[in-house]
Parts: structure tokens; sequence; C-alpha cells
């Protein structure tokens, strides 16, 4: 399992909740998930289990609608596409919903880096090298090339490591360093690290 950030050096949640008020146009308050299509819910659910150490939530699901077009006019997909899902609890920021679907028309190929649509999922992690010894030792990971380290621009001094997950997912592990050059230019901060994994801002641990 890999060894997840405990630093504090960046920006961190509060312990306790407070009101910012509702100054978002579109009266936002949290990014409340994100979504990916995985090709085999079992499979994937495991891998983020037992490799990443998520929580899972829930699970639906098959759902389609046979006789209608719902599936089509609230999703975007083929009229007779059904889905599972399973909602996880990723850390102490990240609910991750995975999706596996069937429908006629599904691209099975998963995109490349370089593809439109692409994503990848950044883990802030303690020991970059434990993390890729761990992950280097499972049959479904490919680590891509060796540990990189940015000698300049905005985030000099962060070291990254890509790897490949079997079934499609991108992975990228890295250390940040207690400053970032970036910092100098703006009164944002990147969030993270966390306290630990297990942190969590929304309830006592």
């Amino acid at each position: 399992m890999v060894s997840f950030s405990s630093k504090s050096n960046l920006l961190s949640l509060p312990s306790e909740p407070y009101d910012m008020g509702t100054n978002h146009p579109l009266t936002a308050q949290n990014v409340h998930h994100i979504g990916l299509t995985v090709p085999d819910l079992d499979q994937a659910v495991e891998f983020f289990v037992d490799a990443i150490d998520c929580d899972v939530l829930y699970r639906k699901g098959p759902f389609g609608d046979p006789d209608g077009d719902s599936m089509e006019r609230r999703l975007d997909v083929h009229p007779d596409a059904t889905a599972s899902l399973a909602m996880l609890r990723c850390g102490p920021t990240l609910n991750l919903e995975l999706f596996e679907w069937d429908a006629p028309d599904q691209d099975e190929t998963p995109p490349k880096n370089s593809d439109i649509g692409a994503m990848h999922l950044a883990l802030h992690v303690d020991d970059l090298d434990v993390a890729i010894h761990e992950l280097a030792d499972r049959d479904d990971v490919t680590m891509l090339d060796g540990p990189q380290t940015n000698e300049d621009g905005p985030t000099a001094g962060l070291t990254y490591i890509y790897c490949r997950v079997e079934w499609g997912l991108y992975l990228e592990l890295l250390e940040a360093p207690e400053k970032m050059p970036y910092a100098d230019d703006t009164n944002e901060q990147l969030y993270g690290p966390a306290p630990s994994w297990t942190s969590r801002p929304d309830h006592s641990d």
C-alpha cells in the first residue's frame, strides 16, 4: 500500500467548518466528486481499495431505460446503455465515482495521456521511493521511466513519476518541496499535503 504524505507545508483545510458566504457564480461550495469510466467495476474497485486505500461508500446498478430514451437525454449515452457504479472515498478530500458501462456504441480503447478527455490521478506521497516500490510490485501496474525532478519553472523542486494501471488509468506519484516558485506570484495555494491520508476535515477521526 502506498505511503501518503503527512506533511502540512501547503494549504490545509480547517478542522472546523466556517461560513465563507455564497460568492460563487454557480453557488458552488466544493467539488463533490470526480467520475471515471472503467472497463470492469470490480477490478477497479479492488485496485483502489487494495493499492490506494480508498473506502467503498456504496454501489448502484445495473440501471438503464430499455423502453425509453432517458439515458440518452440525461447522460448523453446510447439509449440502450446500462451502467453500474461505485462511490469511493479516497483520502481526506476526494470522492471518486467509478462507472462501468455496457453500451452498443462503446469505444473500449482507453485514451492515451495525449488524447482529448484523458485524465490522470496524482497522489501526494510521503516517500516516493517507498511508493514506487509498492506499486512496482503489483502485476497490474507498469511504471513509466524513472522519477523526474522539475529543475525550474513554477513547480521547481517537485519530483514525480507516472505509472499505468493495466485497465487504462494513469497514476502520478509526487513529492513537493515546502514552497514552490509559483507561490511568489499568487495569494492562492495548492491544497495539501493533508495531515494524513485518513484525516477527515468533514468529521472527527
